[in-house]
């Protein structure tokens, strides 16, 4: 992965998390992949009343990434208030497409910072059939 691929990732979850629903926590989310056709799928996150109905940004861009045809991902980019991890229901989402990913997490507060993990790492022994 190079760092234009990660520039424009990054780019991507940044633009996009300002299109983040979230009235009840205000905590903003956005993410990007980069798909194995080299397109980049951007969600956020979109939070309901009934909490439970809520969903994170990752999963957002996978789900819209599926419905455009993109089964393969070659790296995530996450951007959060504070640098947040994907939650372990995101890690689950995204092992189901690869079999290791880098994740790249921004903090808006230091976005010239990145902190840089794998998929592998955040979810080992994940659950397959």
């Amino acid at each position: 992965m190079n760092l234009e691929d990660r520039s424009r990732l990054i780019a991507a979850a940044l633009a996009v998390r300002h299109q983040a629903y979230a009235p009840y926590s205000n905590f903003r989310v956005g993410a990007a992949l980069l798909a194995e056709s080299g397109q980049i799928i951007a969600g956020c996150n979109v939070e309901n009343a009934s909490y439970g109905m809520t969903i994170c940004a990752e999963r957002t861009a996978a789900f819209a990434a599926v419905a455009q045809g993109h089964i393969r991902f070659q790296a995530l980019a996450l951007v959060t208030d504070g640098g947040a991890l994907p939650c372990g229901a995101c890690r689950q989402v995204l092992a189901e497409f690869c079999d290791d990913l880098p994740i790249w997490v921004v903090d808006i507060q230091h976005p010239e910072q990145v902190a840089e993990y794998t998929l592998n790492v955040l979810l080992p022994g994940r659950f397959m059939l």
